[in-house]
């Protein structure tokens, strides 16, 4: 009886971890990573969303005499989209305005990576809302994989 209840109590466990969704989607680049960051930025200008600030956390630790590999962060967004989903769920304004992460890895590889719509769901609740989180993840997969596809 004791290896039954260890055992479901084991398969639940395991079935929770599997279906959580990943936090991060990462696209790797054909392309060095200024200009991956660079072809982000023009794009989403392109496409009418604001860009609200370019960081590159490279050229601010060298700033300091630090190393670090490429690394930036674009924030940028457009309220049609994020207003409605605050509307669903206020809580998700500390994710807004989205946010994309180009870095070089140890490896030289490039990355592309933004937080994933559906992990914003299931971490502030997020009900009725799944048209918007689907046209999100839309969106940020169409920009994604145009600036990092040659």
């Amino acid at each position: 009886m004791m290896k039954s209840i260890s055992f479901a109590a084991l398969a639940l466990i395991a079935s929770s971890y599997a279906s959580a969704t990943e936090s991060l989607i990462s696209i790797e680049s054909s392309y060095p990573a200024k200009e991956t960051a660079d072809r982000f930025e023009s794009i989403i200008k392109d496409k009418g969303l604001t860009l609200f600030a370019r960081i590159n956390h490279q050229k601010n630790a060298s700033g300091v005499d630090l190393d670090l590999r490429a690394t930036e962060v674009i924030i940028f967004g457009n309220p049609k989209v994020g207003t409605p989903l605050m509307q669903c769920e206020q809580q998700v304004a500390i994710d807004l305005p989205q946010k994309v992460l180009i870095s070089e890895d140890a490896n030289n590889k490039v990355w592309l990576s933004y937080n994933n719509p559906e992990y914003l769901k299931e971490r502030h609740h997020i009900k009725g809302c799944d048209k918007v989180i689907n046209k999100i993840s839309m969106v940020l997969n169409k920009l994604g994989t145009a600036a990092t596809s040659k």
